[in-house]
């Protein structure tokens, strides 16, 4: 390796602490040359040299981190490189995208590929959300044909995705991969043609180490599934395209490459990417426009969906909802046509699991400041249990948005699964059946107990006198019985846990899926997400809001979404941590592993009863919030908050307009 160090040059850049070294058994064996602008936030990379008997060592990449880990202030780190060095591997696997290229100043007139590595800071307008029924992320393929590039056919059918009727339904968007593809392309004209393109989608900029995790799943699914596919560089691209559009939290990647075929099963298998044409796309969002005026209640974006009970229909659910004793066979289809035919407006619905079998039958109504439920059968099924005390929960949700103040349930027939349910969620026993109070106040211990003495006093119910003074056990089980209760001036903490697009979709369903998610994690109330092990002063019980991140340069999110029920905070080693919540995480095995700090370890919080909020509260108006209370605010990672905080956010989640 030659260098010059002594240089003027060199030492002016050393000088003003821009030189990094690395050294093996004292000797030098690869440095990094850079400037640091005054008038420009970002890192001037001059040199990254490596002795050439020490490359593929890793050394260039040790310097990368490091001198990221000593600008991390600054927005990302620049260099320059001639496009005929063919380093482009080399730039792309330390993380850098291509920006742009230029002429260089020597003779031959070479052309300059411009590098970029973002360090993960917040852009101007990344607050702004998608107001898109649908964001999807393109491909190269379909790109240049945006761009004009192809025959007429290929043009035409990429430019579809930009007629006016879906204009607001959906929003195009490209991550770094396209970037590179976009370098790859013969002639200068033409590849600034394209870029100059790039600004009329949203960019996205996927957390790298999460993609390269996704991308090495991807890789050893074709290995083992498809093991006549070759792994070449076209191979890994496809997938890369897949792995950042997930771990962008996005779920629909467009092409018209045809080599598709064989792997669009495999991503979404692997990483829940469903990969279409410009023309599935086009179709796809014209159905779920349609629907947007009344479509079948999907159980938290499930395949399970809940359908009126249409009337003559009632005998065909015997059968599966039949009890003993004497609500069998006619005595039960009687009280169940009853209900069409008295005074109340009865809702009677069915529900059905992803093979179409009936898994829930229930009916309820509005009376007066109570929601009643006369009927609530549930049908044998795996997930029975965890069904019942999804609709305990559903008919709270139900019974607070129209305003109720408490929940009757009144079937003398309940299943076993419901009535084992309905305690913990507070509902008690009388001659009438189960009763719940709704304390719909975010306040003091004493105002919440006052308002939940006044609504049981009208239904013959006696509750507990609670103060500030109790302890954070009991306040959480006060709001979870009081529930949508919340008493800010107890000892019960809350924190704010940012969590990016794609796990927020996987646990909340927010964004939307545009398939079915898994059934459990989609019913259960209870769920469990990861992160770093190191502590914060995580406790539990506690209140979460959760913040949607975006990811690093991703401009989906940058929201809370809502808040749920801190049960427990789980610090263990990542495999113990999968087994034990693999059924209620998001997580995959490799990405635990791959999370895992210094020690081996990974932090799991469990929580349950996610109440997403009316009105998502903007990234603008959290900090605005914060600001008014005197309060500084961390988004970086789970951060404890102040109840102030958390009920100003609360309250401006359920702001009514």
């Amino acid at each position: 390796m030659a260098w010059t160090a002594h240089t003027p040059a060199y030492r002016k850049y050393a000088d003003d602490g821009g030189l990094l070294v690395a050294m093996a058994d004292e000797e030098l064996v690869g440095y990094a040359l850079f400037g640091l602008p005054k008038r420009s936030q970002h890192v001037r990379l001059v040199h990254l040299c490596v002795a050439e008997e020490h490359r593929g060592n890793g050394i260039a990449r040790m310097l990368i981190a490091e001198l990221r880990r000593r600008q991390g202030h600054r927005l990302g780190i620049r260099a320059r490189c001639r496009r005929d060095y063919g380093l482009s591997t080399m730039w792309s696997g330390l993380g850098f995208v291509p920006k742009g290229e230029g002429i260089g100043r020597g003779g031959d007139k070479e052309t300059l590929d411009t590098w970029w590595l973002d360090l993960g800071h917040e852009h101007l307008f990344q607050e702004a959300q998608s107001d898109a029924l649908l964001v999807v992320t393109v491909d190269h393929t379909v790109f240049a044909g945006l761009r004009g590039s192809g025959d007429e056919r290929d043009v035409d059918e990429s430019r579809a995705l930009e007629a006016g009727w879906l204009a607001d339904l959906v929003e195009l968007a490209y991550t770094p991969q396209l970037l590179l593809d976009v370098r790859e392309v013969e002639g200068r004209e033409e590849r600034n043609h394209q870029r100059a393109g790039l600004s009329q989608l949203r960019e996205l900029l996927p957390d790298g180490g999460m993609v390269s995790a996704r991308l090495q799943e991807l890789l050893t699914a074709v290995s083992r599934t498809l093991p006549e596919v070759v792994q070449d560089r076209r191979l890994r691209g496809r997938l890369r395209y897949v792995a950042e559009t997930s771990c962008s939290g996005l779920q629909v990647l467009v092409t018209r490459d045809p080599e598709w075929a064989d792997l669009a099963g495999l991503a979404w298998d692997v990483a829940r990417v469903k990969v279409v044409s410009p023309a599935a796309v086009t179709l796809h969002v014209d159905e779920l426009h349609q629907a947007q005026v009344y479509r079948p209640a999907d159980l938290m974006g499930t395949a399970f969906s809940a359908e009126e009970v249409e009337p003559g229909k009632e005998e065909e659910f015997v059968t599966f909802f039949d009890q003993s004793g004497s609500d069998r066979g006619a005595a039960f289809i009687w009280r169940l046509k009853d209900l069409s035919r008295n005074d109340v407006l009865w809702r009677r619905e069915l529900l059905r699991d992803g093979e179409g079998n009936p898994v829930a039958l229930y009916a309820w109504a509005l009376d007066g400041r109570t929601l009643h439920v006369p009927i609530l059968r549930t049908a044998s099924h795996p997930l029975e249990e965890t069904l019942a005390r999804h609709l305990l929960f559903m008919f709270k949700r139900l019974g607070r948005e129209r305003e109720a103040e408490s929940v009757r349930i009144s079937d003398p027939f309940l299943s076993p699964a419901a009535v084992a349910a309905a305690a913990p969620d507070g509902f008690t026993a009388d001659e009438t059946g189960f009763v719940a109070l709704l304390v719909d106040v975010c306040t003091t211990a004493e105002i919440v107990s006052a308002t939940a003495a006044t609504i049981g006093a009208g239904l013959g119910r006696r509750t507990p006198c609670l103060d500030a003074s109790i302890s954070p056990e009991v306040a959480s089980v006060a709001e979870r019985v009081w529930w949508p209760a919340k008493l800010v001036d107890t000892a019960l903490p809350s924190f704010i846990a940012p969590v990016k697009p794609r796990w927020s979709t996987e646990l909340f369903n927010v964004p939307a899926m545009l398939v079915p998610r898994d059934d459990v994690l989609g019913i259960s109330r209870e769920h469990v997400y990861y992160r770093s092990a190191g502590r914060r002063g995580e406790s539990a019980p506690a209140r979460l809001l959760w913040y949607v991140s975006g990811g690093k340069g991703g401009r989906q999110g940058k929201v809370v979404i809502g808040c749920s029920r801190l049960d427990e905070v789980v610090i263990d080693a990542p495999d113990t941590l999968f087994s034990r919540f693999e059924h209620l995480g998001v997580y995959g095995r490799a990405e635990l592993r791959a999370n895992a700090g210094p020690a081996g370890r990974v932090m799991a919080l469990r929580f349950s009863d996610t109440e997403l909020f009316p009105v998502q509260v903007t990234h603008a108006r959290l900090t605005a919030l914060a600001k008014e209370l005197g309060l500084r605010l961390s988004l970086m990672s789970l951060s404890k908050i102040s109840s102030a905080l958390f009920q100003a956010v609360y309250q401006e989640g359920h702001r009514k307009s």
